[in-house]
């Protein structure tokens, strides 16, 4: 089994997801993530960061991420914590400007 790890932007925070398929989606500027990885709901000690993304993830069956919020893919050998980091003001962390989504200042309408 392959196993992506993915950190993207959303909300100004960095999440960090691990899935079993990451592609291109068929919606223009998107990339699909499909079959989320998370901790085993055995385990005696539980990460509130992993809880809130599984729980914010429950009954997804693919999620969609823009191609800009996009950080980095990495293929792993093995799972590891999902989380929700901060992002830091002094990180070298910065979306990508997008001037389509950007209203026109000089629009009449």
């Amino acid at each position: 089994m392959r196993i992506f790890r993915i950190s993207f932007i959303n909300q100004g925070k960095v999440y960090q997801l691990y899935a079993e398929s990451v592609k291109q989606a068929e919606v223009f500027g998107f990339i699909e993530i499909r079959k989320l990885i998370f901790g085993e709901a055995s385990t005696l000690v539980i990460d509130p960061s992993e809880e809130k993304l599984k729980n914010e993830f429950s009954g997804v069956s693919r999620t969609l991420v823009p191609m800009h919020a996009i950080i980095r893919v990495d293929e792993v050998e093995k799972r590891g914590q999902c989380k929700i980091m901060e992002l830091d003001a002094n990180a070298n962390i910065t979306p990508f400007p997008n001037p389509y989504l950007r209203p026109d200042k000089g629009s009449d309408s």
